[in-house]
């Protein structure tokens, strides 16, 4: 009996420690989230004072570079925080699915439950834990385009004015 009341209380844990990886996940995602959302507000506000200097007197060549490498940029990062949202959501759907599973574990000990529905919700949030981690690959991915426009994008401004002093 003992053993049993054992295996029981185990196999209500193993949901509770995916519970536990999510939630770091969750947090490491929700920082970058305010990061990039951040970051978005910061070029946002430059690239406003631009339209607003561009009202009042005509913008030097660099400065009209850079506002189109704003542009540019804000839409990447509207981009990635979409997939950041939507791996923060799937994130949150696989910590239900785990405690929707250790709470039908629990129910099982009163209630017979056919083991494979139980499983099936498992699997699921596992589905939903894998599918927010490839959300987050690909905002990783396009962070990356987003630094590439920011450093080459003004090099490329820089070399061509260069080019035209010499």
């Amino acid at each position: 009996m003992i053993h049993d009341v054992v295996l029981f209380i185990q196999s209500m844990l193993a949901p509770g420690l995916m519970i536990s990886a999510c939630s770091l996940l969750l947090l490491g995602t929700n920082n970058k989230y305010s990061l990039v959302v951040n970051r978005i507000r910061a070029l946002d506000e430059e690239r406003r004072k631009l339209l607003i200097q561009q009202h009042q007197q005509e913008l030097k060549p660099w400065e009209v570079e850079r506002l189109k490498n704003i542009d540019e940029q804000l839409l990447l990062f509207f981009e990635r925080v979409r997939h950041i949202k939507l791996a923060v959501t799937m994130y949150i759907v696989g910590i239900a699915f785990f405690i929707l599973t250790s709470l039908l574990i629990g129910l099982s000990f009163i209630i017979p439950l056919h083991y494979y529905f139980v499983v099936g919700i498992f699997i699921g949030g596992m589905i939903c834990v894998f599918a927010g981690v490839l959300k987050m690959l690909k905002e990783i991915g396009m962070s990356y385009r987003i630094i590439k426009i920011e450093i080459f994008g003004t090099m490329t401004f820089l070399d061509k004015q260069k080019k035209n002093n010499l």
